[in-house]
């Protein structure tokens, strides 16, 4: 029945835009697009035309992955398109979907992964992927600088790099600790590009590489994304001795931000250590003087 949204649904998987998008991405959009038929796939199409009306549809049926918060990223991405394909038909006017908040407009800082997280994904993921992730993990690098990152900006103790976020005005001075360089030596210099893919080039969609590992490593609905590896990385830079100070300045949040994510995911053995270690240093200075 063409006047029923199942027709839309149906109508946008059968689409060029559909058909384009790479093979992991029709296969996760394609459970979604499944999940959107049964449930509004009865409704007359006219219905989304009465945006004060189907919003609270909407919202309904999104309050029930509230507590799985990439999953909501998913049914609100997935049905929001359909919807616009639904008004480059001229089905309906508007998308009722726009305006509609999503769970990630919250602040992430304090997500990361784990080891066990990081362990999972290298089960699946090509060498390649994996040098991204750990370099981003030990660098704390956003994803627009890491990819740039040339191994000019690499010198003997930090990597040097002026970052996009500032439009390229401020550096991002960060300390090469141990991890770091050794993850560093492990990349083979391909490139004048740190980062390269499979063929020796910089990368290009790695996105999609990335989210294909996601699947195959079972992970493609947990609720974390690449830029969370960055909360990974203060958690490393803690470790290495680097202060709550220099975190903050190195990666673009405030201290309390840092705080957070250190008393949160550092052990408390480590956290205890580090204590010990300062203590000890303050009296050895004191005795010194």
């Amino acid at each position: 029945d063409a006047s029923r949204f199942r027709a839309q649904v149906q109508g946008f998987r059968s689409s060029e835009t559909f058909k384009g998008y790479a093979d992991t991405t029709r296969k996760i959009w394609g459970r979604w697009l499944d999940r959107i038929g049964d449930h509004f796939g009865d409704l007359a199409t006219a219905q989304f035309d009465r945006p004060q009306r189907i919003k609270p549809v909407i919202r309904k049926w999104l309050s029930t992955y509230s507590d799985r918060p990439r999953s909501y990223d998913y049914a609100k991405q997935v049905l929001s398109r359909v919807l616009t394909h639904a008004v480059e038909e001229g089905a309906i006017a508007t998308n009722p979907c726009d305006g509609i908040k999503t769970v990630y407009d919250t602040d992430r800082s304090a997500i990361i992964w784990t080891d066990e997280d990081i362990a999972q994904l290298r089960s699946a993921a090509s060498a390649e992927v994996m040098m991204a992730v750990d370099l981003a993990v030990q660098s704390g690098l956003r994803s627009t600088d890491l990819f740039r990152l040339a191994w000019s900006h690499i010198h003997d103790d930090a990597i040097i790099i002026r970052t996009s976020k500032s439009r390229f005005r401020r550096e991002a001075i960060i300390p090469i600790h141990d991890e770091l360089r050794a993850v560093l030596e492990r990349i083979p210099r391909r490139s004048t590009i740190v980062l390269t893919n499979s063929e020796g080039a910089p990368w290009r969609g790695f996105s999609s590489s990335f989210s294909t590992a996601m699947t195959r490593a079972g992970m493609d609905e947990r609720d974390l994304h690449f830029h969370d590896l960055r909360g990974t990385a203060a958690t490393k830079f803690y470790l290495a001795g680097i202060s709550v100070r220099a975190i903050a300045e190195i990666m673009g949040w405030t201290e309390e931000e840092v705080d957070k994510i250190i008393r949160r995911y550092v052990s408390r053995k480590a956290a205890v250590q580090d204590t010990i270690l300062k203590m000890r240093a303050r009296t050895m200075g004191e005795t010194d003087g």
